[in-house]
């Protein structure tokens, strides 16, 4: 098993699943083995409280007596998405342009996973941002909480301000805001 810069064992994989409500998730090592546990609080010392299923990631791992658990997630890689499927308003837009929009420090306002969506605030601004679970999927979010900081990519769509990609807050003020668009 290789091991991370800290000299602990990591473990490349993809998200299994992972349920916000339940606290914890599965990871499925490249390199097969059991499943390894995520726990809510390991992601959210990465900076996020939700990941997508199917997106790549890279944990440091410890061998427990209830088995392999993750103990600190190195990185997260949405899974991979046409760009634009699922939202028409992105459709037609180049991805370097989505890519190029400034990251906008914002808080959710809500968001209902059961309808798809939800609404932010940009930081001095009272408009609202729309946040659709298509664009979530894309950038490794499985679902938001309300008052949850998050930095987002925002275009003006054919209604309004439209986030094309979310970022948990911690990776946006660490330079991740330079990573490709949804």
């Amino acid at each position: 098993m290789p091991e991370d810069p800290s000299g602990r064992p990591a473990v490349r994989g993809h998200v299994k699943w992972f349920d916000p409500g339940k606290g914890f998730g599965f990871v499925v090592s490249d390199e097969g083995g059991p499943d390894i546990l995520l726990h809510a609080n390991v992601l959210r010392s990465f900076g996020q409280s939700t990941v997508a299923d199917g997106s790549a990631i890279a944990v440091e791992v410890a061998q427990t007596d209830r088995g392999m658990q993750a103990t600190a997630v190195v990185s997260i890689q949405p899974p991979e998405v046409p760009p634009g499927a699922g939202l028409a308003d992105l459709a037609d837009m180049d991805v370097s342009l989505l890519a190029s929009q400034p990251v906008e420090p914002a808080r959710v306002k809500w968001f209902d996973k059961a309808k798809g969506f939800g609404f932010a605030n940009v930081w001095g601004s009272e408009e609202d941002v729309f946040l659709h679970i298509e664009v979530l999927r894309r950038s490794g979010f499985a679902d938001l909480v309300p008052g949850e900081a998050v930095g987002l990519r925002v275009i003006e769509g054919k209604r309004g301000r439209l986030a094309v990609e979310v970022l948990a807050w911690d990776a946006a003020g660490r330079g991740a805001a330079t990573r490709g668009a949804a």
